[in-house]
């Protein structure tokens, strides 16, 4: 039986060299979930894409090099945009684990591709959360943005998401990935821990600290983006409908752009571009 073909994206970027790489592998139907897992070790990248089915509406999950991710919105994006290098640009539904996503690529200046998130939700972070985020980041409360209050944000995993106020502080930060990684497992966060700096205007910078495989933080976070724009809609830390753009990925040397539409109510969107590496 013919295994299917591994893709490689560079996602949330216009330049194979910048945003954040996926694998897509499509006809993922024939791989049992211990190969799956073995390709996305093999892939090395943050996820790797598995699609099954045909058509427009398609099975997806996710694999980090270590486990299985609930969602991931980088790896949603590339993967729409290579189906849509197939069946042509438009809407597509992904049933992923967390439930359907839709997407929509567009090819008017690239490739570019939309998704929406499930309905997110925003609770308070716990206050012994917060302490361990900011010990494992060395900093302090005093280092947090008064305007902009921590939080726990969901838009498809949950993510501890908080402000920092000066961006020599936002730029200066270093963790532990070994550390890290076990005060993800030990909270349960799958995903990210967002670090954000407030630069004004609807822009903002990001930081996402994600532990995995050969990686320590993540160029550019499809479902972190979206997590955010939940926050600030439910902060008041916007005016919906608004747009944002958060740059993220500088600190890794893979820069990307992910433009985050947030409406009054309901999923948030998120959009970026998508092109092939190699």
């Amino acid at each position: 039986m013919t295994r299917p073909a591994i893709q490689r994206w560079a996602a949330f970027s216009d330049d194979p060299a910048g945003g954040n790489p996926a694998g897509v592998v499509l006809g993922a139907d024939i791989l049992t979930d211990a190969e799956m897992q073995r390709i996305a070790a093999d892939v090395g990248y943050a996820e790797t894409a598995f699609i099954s089915g045909d058509g427009r509406d398609r099975g997806i999950r996710y694999f980090s090099p270590v486990a299985e991710v609930p969602f991931c919105g980088h790896a949603t994006v590339a993967s729409a945009v290579a189906l849509a290098e197939d069946l042509g640009d438009g809407a597509f539904v992904f049933r992923t684990p967390v439930g359907p996503v839709e997407i929509t690529t567009t090819s008017t200046v690239g490739r570019r591709a939309s998704f929406t998130s499930v309905e997110p939700w925003v609770s308070e972070l716990a206050a012994a959360d917060l302490d361990a985020v900011l010990a494992l980041l060395g900093i302090v409360r005093a280092d947090l943005d008064p305007r902009h209050p921590p939080r726990l944000a969901f838009a498809g995993n949950p993510h501890p998401l908080i402000v920092l106020a000066d961006v020599a502080v936002f730029d200066a930060f270093r963790f532990d990935p070994a550390a890290a990684r076990a005060l993800m497992d030990a909270a349960a966060w799958p995903a990210t821990i967002i670090v954000l700096h407030d630069r004004g205007g609807g822009d903002w910078d990001a930081r996402n600290v994600f532990p995995v495989g050969t990686l320590s933080e993540d160029p550019a976070t499809g479902a972190a983006a979206a997590a955010t724009g939940a926050y600030l809609r439910s902060t008041g830390a916007v005016s919906p409908p608004a747009l944002v753009r958060i740059s993220q990925g500088r600190h890794v040397g893979r820069p990307g752009l992910l433009e985050v539409a947030i409406p009054a109510a309901g999923g948030i969107t998120v959009t970026g571009a998508a092109v092939r590496i190699g």
